[in-house]
């Protein structure tokens, strides 16, 4: 399984086109926010102290969030490439067999998520110490980087579970897109999600990313949040509902309930995949023994 897991991390990293384009749907979100987002943000929370730095942390949690969803299932697409050429018929002849080569595909999805979610962060914490001067402590950078392999676990198995029923490269890529696009309103990246209608909102509750992005950002304004609501607890209550920073259920959710939350999706997707994935095995078996 080892030598799968390096021949796709090999043959991803080597179309270096496919790698730019796989962190497009993130740096978007980046650009769009330097461009047009960050002076019209600014003006409404200008009265907070620091607010250029909380709102480039902000940023940069949604940032990760999508990077994580995006480039986990551009990686993905190896797996569907190899099953339409019929390439993946013949990998698995090999010691392999079919339940492991599926495991390798997802276990190197993980490693491109997290890679390129270190990459991501590593442009834009880059670019904001320079523009802005902004420091993370290495508690929140520990944090961070602990989340970018969870949150790639996570949107690998979810993203596998949509997989599953493609069947064609162009297929997938109509679909990526879509799913690109979605991440950036859903995580609350393009528009806080206090500025999305209540059904929106309500969608956003459903979708894994945006408790990804909630941690992020819990991790990386940490710091920050103290320092602008010092003795106005109500008023960052307020803010961290609008703008995503935790996700409200009956209450503001803490940092306890949105990891258990996420480790329900995970524990239940990966039974979903892997349960689907051994029918098709034991389908195809008994299709051959007939045959």
């Amino acid at each position: 399984m080892l030598a799968m897991i390096k021949r796709n991390l090999l043959l991803y990293f080597r179309d270096h086109s496919g790698v730019f384009f796989s962190l497009l749907g993130a740096l978007i979100s980046f650009v769009l926010y330097l461009v047009f987002l960050k002076k019209n943000m600014l003006a409404s929370w200008h009265q907070m102290p620091d607010a250029k730095l909380l709102l480039d942390t902000w940023l940069i949690g949604g940032t990760l969030a999508i990077t994580s969803i995006t480039t986990t299932l551009t990686s993905l697409a190896l797996m569907v490439t190899d099953k339409e050429k019929h390439i993946a018929d013949d990998l698995t002849l090999t010691d392999a067999g079919p339940l492991r080569l599926f495991t390798s595909y997802l276990i190197s999805a993980a490693v491109i998520g997290t890679l390129t979610q270190l990459a991501m962060f590593g442009i834009m914490w880059g670019g904001f110490y320079l523009t802005d001067g902004l420091t993370l402590s290495g508690t929140a950078i520990l944090n961070t980087l602990g989340l970018m392999v969870t949150s790639s676990l996570l949107a690998v198995v979810v993203n596998a579970a949509i997989v599953q029923g493609i069947h064609t490269v162009d297929s997938l890529g109509k679909l990526g897109t879509i799913i690109g696009t979605a991440a950036g309103f859903l995580v609350g990246t393009y528009i806080p999600i206090g500025a999305l209608p209540s059904f929106a909102q309500s969608m956003v509750k459903f979708i894994p990313g945006s408790y990804v992005a909630a941690l992020y950002r819990q991790f990386l304004m940490d710091d920050k949040l103290k320092t602008a609501f010092a003795g106005h607890l109500a008023t960052r209550h307020t803010f961290e509902r609008l703008m995503g920073v935790r996700l409200t259920w009956s209450t503001l959710l803490t940092q306890q309930e949105t990891y258990l939350i996420m480790g329900l999706i995970f524990s239940g997707t990966v039974a979903l995949v892997f349960g689907l994935k051994w029918l098709q095995i034991q389908h195809r078996r008994q299709y051959l023994r007939e045959r």
